[in-house]
């Protein structure tokens, strides 16, 4: 998708993919259109998907630079090492920053990943000495929050994610929104409300128009058995969820809805897989589409 002049956003994937490959974790910049005041949503992988940006002329300084200067925040859905371990690396070469999450997540910060057994505290509360260059934030849900050096406000959704509460960010750049979905599991397997929960309080934005992107995960094609999802979407699960969402809003506000599909995990085969059957179940005409790592997206 090209850059328009009707823009609300920058996206700029940092990882797209779930699983085994350590270059290409779930991360995502993202930023109001034509402006460098950039929020990380998750940050399993920062320096490598910085660098493919700089190859594809999206930035034009070195990425120790973006990552110091361009990111403002980040927000964290979960504490998997697939979403946050690119933080935590990069982390002796960043600079202080706040670091948004669920009350669950943020303790395992403090107690299990900036710890000076697993690595330094770069953070102000834990272990101590405390290096003060993170400054932990506990989201509440459903409070909207003013993230410093940006024109971003986001809101926060609890989601079920197995054995943990994963987040969904709906950010806010002057009434005008996109949605991004830490990992989470459909309602019915999860025995949770959580989705429908959100599906509810995003409905009217989506009947208004509103919401310019919807990024959402499809870890596992259909053959992955229910008892093995772990907290994850198949194509069929999120056609069932996403019929939900229609039903809030009417099938006419859901067609042609900018629905990113996010941390498909390896094998290629199964990328590919996944696709078909995306593509084969879309009879509400979403607009599918499937981010590719450095490569810039506006909505």
């Amino acid at each position: 998708m090209s850059f328009g002049q009707t823009a609300s956003f920058s996206v700029v994937p940092l990882g797209v993919k779930g699983g085994i490959d350590e270059s290409n974790l779930s991360a995502y910049m993202v930023a109001p259109y034509n402006t460098h005041n950039f929020i990380c949503l998750d940050a399993g992988t920062l320096h490598a998907g910085i660098q493919k940006a700089i190859d594809r002329k999206v930035f034009n300084l070195p990425a120790e630079q973006v990552l110091k200067q361009y990111i403002k925040a980040y927000f964290i859905s979960h504490s998997h090492l697939d979403h946050l371990s690119g933080l935590i690396i990069n982390s002796p070469d960043d600079t202080a920053k706040t670091i948004y999450a669920n009350a669950d997540c943020i303790e395992v910060f403090k107690n299990n990943y900036f710890t000076w057994k697993s690595w330094a505290n770069f953070a102000n509360e834990g272990e101590k000495p405390q290096l003060n260059k993170y400054h932990y934030e506990v989201l509440t849900p459903d409070k909207e929050v003013e993230v410093a050096g940006t024109a971003l406000k986001v809101q926060t959704f609890p989601l079920s994610h197995s054995n943990l509460q994963s987040t969904a960010f709906l950010v806010n750049n002057g009434g005008s929104y996109l949605l991004y979905l830490g990992d989470t599991g459909p309602d019915e397997i999860e025995k949770s409300t959580n989705l429908q929960a959100l599906w509810r309080a995003i409905a009217p934005i989506v009947k208004s128009g509103k919401l310019k992107a919807l990024m959402i995960e499809v870890s596992f094609p259909n053959e992955q058995p229910d008892k093995t999802l772990f907290g994850h979407l198949t194509p069929n699960w999120l056609m069932k969820e996403m019929k939900v969402l229609a039903q809030l809003t009417g099938p006419a506000s859901i067609k042609g809805l900018n629905v990113i599909v996010t941390h498909v995990k390896p094998p290629q085969s199964h990328i590919n897989t996944i696709k078909q059957q995306l593509k084969a179940a879309n009879i509400m005409g979403l607009h599918l589409i499937y981010p590719e790592q450095g490569k810039p997206l506006a909505f």
